[in-house]
This record gives structure tokens, sequence and C-alpha cells, in this order.
């Protein structure tokens, strides 16, 4: 079985991951600058700029080829993170189990390897 992927599958998993990388950005910069109150309801306000920078390194991973790996990990943990932060705040979980379920079809589509 070939590991190589062909051109259709690359321009698909570029699209959805620069949308992800996009969400992680926007999702930072309302942690960091537009909604600082949201962060200090669910008791993080002391945490919020560390989740921030948190945030937006995983998500740079996850854009670069070469660390993609990584960043799918690191946003597994960190999606993993909110979901339990929504189920115990009585929050639907259906955004974030999406946006993770997303960050697993991407890295599965640019490392089908890790199907082995």
């Amino acid at each position: 079985m070939s590991t190589e992927i062909n051109k259709t599958t690359k321009i698909v998993a570029w699209v959805i991951a620069g949308l992800l990388f996009a969400l992680f950005m926007f999702s930072a910069a309302g942690k960091l600058f537009l909604q600082p109150e949201g962060m200090a309801k669910m008791g993080l306000a002391d945490w919020r700029i560390i989740i921030a920078l948190g945030e937006i390194g995983s998500a740079v991973l996850f854009l670069l080829p070469r660390t993609n790996k990584f960043g799918t990990l690191l946003l597994s943990s960190y999606m993993g993170g909110a979901i339990i932060l929504h189920m115990t705040g009585g929050m639907s979980i259906v955004m974030p189990s999406v946006v993770l379920i997303l960050v697993w079809v991407v890295g599965f589509l640019r490392n089908p390897e890790l199907l082995k």
C-alpha cells in the first residue's frame, strides 16, 4: 500500500488546515483582546494569555508541513481540554468535537502513514 498523497487530497488537506488555522487564530485573538470576560466567567482569567499563546503555537505547528504531526497532537490535547471545559460548564460539546474531528481528518490526509 502506497502512502503517496494525490494532488486533490493535498489541496483538500491544505484548505481545511488553512480554515482551522484561521479559526484557532481568531479564537486566540478573542482570548487576548476581544472577550477576556468570557474567560473570566469560566474561571480562566489568569490563564487566558498562556492558553492563547499555546493555541497560537499549536496552530502554527499544525499548519507547517514539517511539524504538522506535533501540531495535530497538540491541537488534539487542546480540543480535548475544550471539550472537558464545555462538559463541566454545561455547554454544548458539538463545536469542539467537530473541530477535533477535522484536526484528525487533516492529520490523516496529510500523513497517511498514521493509518498503518
